[in-house]
């Protein structure tokens, strides 16, 4: 499946038909025992991936690709940070929007569309998470390539790992009609990754979370 078309179906599933389960699970709304460990470990990944930027962002120019409801991109401005927040979903944008107080909207610019857009301007860092993991290896690869282009210093994203838990559903979902059900993830080696990454940048391997459904792997590029 092409780049194009696998934007198409994530567009249709977050905006038609998951808005309102991500807009709960974002919030702080009581959820299922199940998706409270999907909570849990998307704080950690959120944390874990902050971690590797200056506390102090201010003056830096940060695209939050794949912002969803924008609990990263409310981060990123508290830190002073100038943010691009964009998603193929123009139902979580609004959530975005509105869910941004007052005094942190100046910093912040939203717009729904491409994440790989070259007309969304250059950047200090970039973040993607959990937005790259319906996507292959060499899709993944050619997007950071393209994201992580000076003067950008960093781009910090997250894959699917392969783990055997992720594998079984993976093909499992392959057995349902592609009309019936939602984006399947891809699951990647970040070894695989780091390998063909070489000769046009350096990929690092950032360590993996895992919290009940929750099982997501960090990953930073540099060209």
């Amino acid at each position: 499946m092409s780049y194009d078309q696998t934007l198409n179906r994530v567009e249709n599933y977050f905006d038609r038909t998951a808005t309102k389960t991500w807009e709960q699970l974002t919030s702080d709304a009581p959820v299922s025992s199940i998706r409270q460990t999907v909570r849990k470990g998307r704080d950690e990944m959120r944390a874990k991936m902050l971690a590797r930027v200056p506390k102090d962002l201010s003056g830096a120019c940060v695209l939050d690709a794949g912002c969803g409801p924008g609990m990263m991109t409310k981060e990123l401005a508290e830190r002073g940070a100038d943010v691009v927040a964009i998603d193929i979903s123009p139902s979580l944008i609004d959530i975005a929007r509105k869910r941004l107080s007052p005094d942190l909207a100046p910093r912040v610019e939203f717009r729904s569309g491409d994440m790989l857009d070259p007309l969304l301007g250059q950047f200090d860092f970039v973040f993607a998470m959990d937005s790259l993991i319906y996507y292959d290896k060499d899709q993944i690869c050619s997007a950071v390539k393209g994201l992580g282009q000076k003067p950008t210093q960093k781009v910090i994203f997250t894959v699917a790992p392969r783990t055997n838990f992720l594998m079984a559903m993976w093909y499992a979902g392959k057995l349902f009609p592609r009309s019936d059900r939602s984006p399947v993830m891809m699951p990647q080696s970040p070894e695989n990754l780091i390998e063909s990454t070489k000769g046009f940048g350096e990929m690092r391997n950032l360590g993996r979370v895992t919290s009940g459904f929750y099982i997501s792997q960090a990953m930073e590029f540099r060209v």
